[in-house]
């Protein structure tokens, strides 16, 4: 855990960051992202020597060759501030820029800019950084998570995050195995995926470290894409301090046809907020997404229409009218892309917004048969209206299903999540003190985990005996069959199957209340009376 002072270092530098002309949060982030890497190739480089010195084998192909002794972390961290800047500046930061034998992260530095404004800040920073031990993944993870928190305090940017309490909420839903390949497809700082691996390691304690299964978790088991380079670089930097030795975090633009099909069926488990703002248009689009949205690929192109103008000669000319070819909303084609993504078995949880659920365009329905009829539809759980704030006030909900390629939904859970342990205004202010366990009606969480778990038994098969299935539509959670959900085409918004109970108000006569405002008013007037009488 980070201590009170750390917090405090990191809070002044955040602010040394922003009264130096730095005030995007994602880029303070970045510029320490650098920092973090320079140390780590240093101490790369000092276990390979210590391994040479033990085996005599020279080290093969080191990160700082012999004439660049300076640029090593510990021997430029103790360094005069403008010393240390122009070596950092100027020697340092080039050459990261250049590696390419050292992870992804390597990889996303190519466009990568040097932004920390002042020597005096290089070597408040450095100072920080060097005070922490790095030999500890939680101190390092606990770090970067602390860092990623200012994402979520920074206007706009934090619409990148979603709150943590979901994605742990999600993954403990999912319940992660060791051997599962996990994919989210708009990754961001990868907090799905770093809430995955904690899962497994507090699950699989003594497996995990097993040379095959740290195998398997270093360079396979996780998988995020994403076209922001921005955030590729923080997601893979995250990765990195929780213990990822080969962080697969890859540039890709997921709704694109890219012809390949190296991410078709190759994953068991996904778990992803996309976004969902905005359209896309049909030329960028794979065609087996439209496809699946009951669209036709062949009308990606738009016929181009001219119209005359006159050019600074006065001659007439043709030119072209970009004419805006058709467009699908990006929550359904991830929503397709997502089943193209998931091995037959394979299991989601998504995060979408309401009109996921119930929209009646012909892409809307299509998905959702696709998903109810096609796939095992599990479960839907309906969001609090204000989980985003204060960024986004859109009602959302998570849809839980499993690729079969051949049906099986029977019954879908609904659940009417209400309260997420935080205030649903713009100020999300816990509602219980850290530590201490929330009550049902400040925090539903807990709840859902137990309900949606007690459905299966630890054999992986259905249990009948949950209360779940005997649960009243009235209540907060309940079962539908699928036929009920198929003759409402498919809409799976909660409010169509809950019901809600009215209670009834006795209220009095008219002649009652009027006695007691009389009564009232005879009050005020004796009150009235007796102050007079003391004021003669």
């Amino acid at each position: 855990m980070l201590t009170g002072k750390i917090r405090n270092q990191i809070d002044q530098v955040w602010t040394m960051f922003w009264t130096g002309g730095v005030a995007n949060p994602i880029s303070v982030i970045e510029q320490i992202s650098y920092l973090l890497f320079i140390r780590r190739l240093d101490e790369l480089q000092r276990t390979a020597e210590r391994r040479a010195q033990a085996t005599g084998i020279p080290v093969a192909n080191p990160t700082f060759g012999p004439a660049e002794q300076a640029l090593r972390w510990n021997n430029f961290k103790d360094k005069d501030p403008n010393v240390m800047m122009d070596i950092v500046q100027n020697q340092v930061f080039p050459k990261i820029k250049a590696l390419h034998n050292e992870g992804s992260f390597a990889e996303h530095m190519k466009d990568a800019i040097f932004m920390i404004p002042s020597p005096k800040l290089l070597d408040q920073v450095v100072q920080l950084l060097s005070a922490i031990n790095m030999d500890d993944k939680d101190t390092k993870g606990d770090l970067y998570e602390y860092l990623l928190s200012k994402l979520q305090q920074s206007g706009v940017n934090g619409q990148f995050r979603t709150p943590r309490n979901l994605i742990q909420m999600m993954v403990e839903l999912m319940q992660p195995k060791l051997g599962d390949t996990i994919c989210d497809p708009s990754s961001g700082t990868c907090g799905f995926l770093m809430a995955a691996l904690e899962y497994v390691e507090n699950n699989y304690k003594q497996e995990v470290n097993k040379p095959e299964n740290r195998k398997h978790v270093n360079n396979a088991m996780f998988t995020g894409f994403d076209f922001d380079k921005s955030m590729l670089r923080i997601g893979a930097m995250n990765m990195l301090l929780h213990g990822i030795e080969n962080p697969s975090v890859l540039y890709r633009d997921s709704l694109q046809d890219q012809g390949d099909a190296n991410i078709s069926e190759a994953y068991n488990l996904i778990l992803a907020n996309p976004p969902f703002k905005g359209s896309v248009d049909f030329d960028i689009v794979a065609p087996d997404l439209l496809r699946a949205l009951g669209k036709n690929p062949a009308t990606k192109k738009v016929a181009p229409k001219y119209k005359t103008e006159i050019d600074d000669n006065g001659n007439e000319i043709q030119v072209e009218v970009k004419a805006k070819g058709p467009t699908e909303k990006s929550e359904l084609l991830f929503l397709a892309l997502i089943l193209r993504m998931l091995k037959v078995g394979g299991r989601a949880a998504v995060i979408v917004p309401d009109g996921v659920l119930f929209g009646s365009t012909k892409s809307h329905k299509s998905i959702r048969e696709k998903i109810v009829n096609e796939q095992k539809l599990e479960a839907v759980i309906s969001l609090p209206s204000g989980v985003f704030k204060p960024y986004a006030g859109v009602s959302t909900a998570i849809l839980i299903f499993t690729k079969t390629n051949s049906g099986g939904t029977d019954k879908v859970w609904f659940y009417d999540m209400q309260a997420d342990g935080f205030s649903l205004d713009d100020k999300r202010t816990p509602l219980f003190k850290n530590g201490a366990e929330p009550t049902h009606e400040q925090s539903n969480i807990a709840d859902i985990i137990a309900r949606y778990l007690s459905l299966t038994n630890p054999d992986g098969t259905p249990n009948l005996a949950s209360p779940e299935h005997s649960r009243k539509t009235t209540e907060q959670s309940f079962m539908v069959p699928v036929a009920n959900i198929t003759d409402n085409d498919c809409d799976l918004s909660l409010n169509r199957y809950k019901e809600v109970v009215y209670e009834e108000v006795q209220y009095d006569s008219p002649k009652v209340i009027l006695g007691r405002i009389k009564t009232l008013q005879a009050q005020m007037t004796k009150g009235v009376e007796e102050l007079e009488g003391l004021l003669k």
